[in-house]
């Protein structure tokens, strides 16, 4: 693909529909299920999934802001504590899956701060059937651990990442990896990923520390 902002903030925004697709569409479906139920109880199950449906929806529209979009107020940094709830929200929607942070400083770069979410979600998309997903980061490494019983990592997505095949070849599920290799680049830095037969999946970034974490 053609480093054209129109052409790739298309595929990112159906990414964005993609994700969100399910929640918002649980909603409408709650909604019609309400409109002709008289029973209280299925009444109260409804609007338990309307609820359950809400805060999905603006748990991701809150990770997308900071992960995508310009997120953060008008600092060149963000402070981890926000980059921490917005995790705990992606990650509140699977309950299989268990977040480690390991992140000391107060603040990082925007840039860092991009990166970091963007690996995360990848390895919290990989963990199909659940497990623990732990983030770190110190000086100008950024560090992702998945491990589950079944880990997979898109092999188009793997390749994106790491600037391996075609990088002209990106879509709206490989848009989120092009945008990280392309964040760490600008920061004079590299993407690397380790994975082994034991369901651990290692996303590395190492920035300069001059943008970097």
């Amino acid at each position: 693909m053609s480093e054209n902002s129109v052409e790739f903030a298309s595929l990112l925004c159906s990414r964005l529909c993609h994700d969100l697709l399910s929640p918002v569409g649980a909603m409408n479906n709650g909604l019609e299920l309400l409109a002709g139920e008289d029973d209280p109880d299925m009444r109260e199950q409804v609007m338990q999934l309307l609820a359950d449906s809400a805060r999905i929806s603006a748990d991701r529209l809150k990770f997308f802001r900071l992960a995508f979009g310009a997120g953060g107020g008008f600092s060149g940094t963000i402070e981890t504590a926000e980059l921490k709830s917005a995790l705990e929200g992606l990650v509140r929607a699977n309950p299989r899956i268990t977040l480690g942070w390991l992140v000391d400083q107060p603040a990082l770069p925007k840039t860092a701060a991009k990166i970091l979410l963007n690996l995360a979600m990848i390895g919290f998309d990989g963990l199909i059937r659940g497990g623990q997903l732990d983030v770190a980061a110190e000086g100008g490494e950024i560090v992702i651990r998945a491990q589950g019983t079944r880990l997979v990592l898109d092999a188009e997505i793997r390749g994106v990442l790491v600037g391996e095949g075609d990088p002209e070849a990106i879509s709206s599920r490989t848009s989120a990896a092009w945008l990280t290799r392309r964040l760490a680049e600008e920061a004079h830095g590299t993407i690397g990923v380790v994975d082994d037969e034991d369901g651990v999946l290692l996303l590395a970034a190492t920035l300069s520390q001059s943008s970097g974490a």
